[in-house]
């Protein structure tokens, strides 16, 4: 034994027998976690960057344990698992839940950045939504600042209002865009992720409404040739906890959590606007067709988009609409 290993032990054993006469040594907080989507997809990533970085600075005072995606526990079963503690915490999108906590549209019709929200009261007001609607405590909305664009196999024709012409197309849809695009004439298709590329293989539908990110990790561009800007709504990924488990932690891991939390807003914001510039300038480069709505058409086009959220939100009668318009939307 070297004579800094036998220093570094005999300092240790005395540090022990000190802790050992003033009190025990606080155990590391472990929290284990799963994500709505599988692990190689961007956001899982994502997710798992904020895990890296809340180990990286919690050592030996709270851990992070990722235990999978939807093989883990079935996608639709995540929320509830985290509000009964059959897991400590879950990342995934908000509106999931449209049907329980009508506020999630409140992100998905928003204009502003998490960052923004979290200075303008905005996200108290979604924190209070979570805890009461869904029984879990917010911890922050990452990945936010991408948007959704409107994908299609073969080109789609202009009208003479500058608007795509989609009456009749059957685009893939889910339900955050599901009335904007009936109110654009086209008909949406109900399809799970995991079975849209075999649905544009067999041309069961015309496209798709889907992010710029992760549309090469799912290989639709192989099929989905043009795309339509501008881009509409805002990413709802939320990291939420099971309330006990939250409550139970030591301050320290709590504060260490919110602070790389609200760190990471800011972080994946920066890192996703990277990875969209790269994304689209490599479609592009492969054949991609961007075809841009501009003037009156570029209004009208967003227009519908943001009033389908925000009129949805308003007819399941939420309670805060109009603070969460006011501090979530400013176009």
């Amino acid at each position: 034994m070297s004579k800094f290993s036998r220093h570094f032990k005999t300092g240790a054993l005395s540090l022990a027998c000190v802790m050992g006469l003033t009190g025990p040594v606080l155990a590391e907080d472990v929290i284990r976690a799963v994500t709505a989507f599988p692990k190689q997809l961007a956001f899982s990533q994502s997710f798992l960057g904020f895990v890296d970085l809340v180990n990286e600075r919690g050592e030996g005072v709270v851990r992070i344990d990722y235990i999978g995606g939807p093989e883990a526990v079935p996608q639709n079963q995540q929320m509830e698992a985290a509000r009964r503690g059959v897991v400590d915490m879950h990342y995934g999108p908000a509106s999931f839940h449209l049907g329980t906590m009508p506020e999630a549209d409140a992100w998905v019709g928003s204009t502003v950045s998490a960052m923004t929200a979290r200075e303008n009261g905005g996200f108290d007001l979604m924190a209070d939504a979570f805890a009461e609607k869904l029984g879990v405590t917010l911890l922050a909305q990452i990945d936010s600042g991408i948007q959704f664009h409107i994908y299609t196999v073969d080109e789609p024709t202009i009208g003479e209002e500058g608007l795509p012409d989609l009456d009749g197309a059957k685009l893939r849809s889910q339900p955050i865009y599901k009335s904007f695009f009936e109110s654009l004439g086209a008909v949406p298709v109900s399809v799970p992720v995991p079975d849209v590329y075999t649905g544009l293989e067999r041309s069961t539908f015309d496209g798709a409404g889907w992010p710029i990110v992760a549309i090469q990790d799912l290989s639709w561009d192989k099929f989905l040739k043009y795309r339509i800007d501008p881009g509409f709504f805002n990413t709802d990924l939320a990291i939420v906890m099971n309330p006990d488990k939250w409550e139970g932690l030591s301050q320290e891991s709590k504060d260490l959590i919110t602070q790389v939390a609200i760190e990471y807003e800011q972080i994946s914001y920066d890192k996703f606007q990277e990875v969209i510039t790269s994304t689209d300038e490599k479609v592009q480069a492969e054949g991609m067709t961007v075809i841009s709505l501009e003037g009156d058409a570029r209004d009208q086009f967003l227009d519908a988009a943001y009033d389908s959220a925000w009129a949805r939100m308003e007819a399941a009668g939420a309670e805060d609409y109009q603070a969460l318009r006011d501090a979530y939307y400013d176009r």
